[in-house]
């Protein structure tokens, strides 16, 4: 995760991990389906993510509210 983040500012990462871990098996699902589409579908990064993040965007819109 470090590596990933390795550019934005501590606010950020700190804002990041924060929400991982509030609901670290979907962003690990969510991680697992783009690494595959990537590989085995030739997909670049951001086209896989937003594919992906758009088919869980209810799950997380909940880990997005405030409790």
């Amino acid at each position: 995760m470090k590596h990933q983040t390795k550019n934005m500012s501590d606010e950020q990462r700190d804002q990041i991990m924060t929400l991982v871990q509030k609901n670290p098996d979907l962003f690990q699902k969510i991680a697992k389906e783009i690494d595959t589409r990537v590989k085995k579908g030739g997909e670049d990064q951001t086209k896989a993510s937003m594919e992906v993040m758009k088919k869980y965007r209810e799950e997380l819109a909940a880990v997005l509210q405030p409790k």
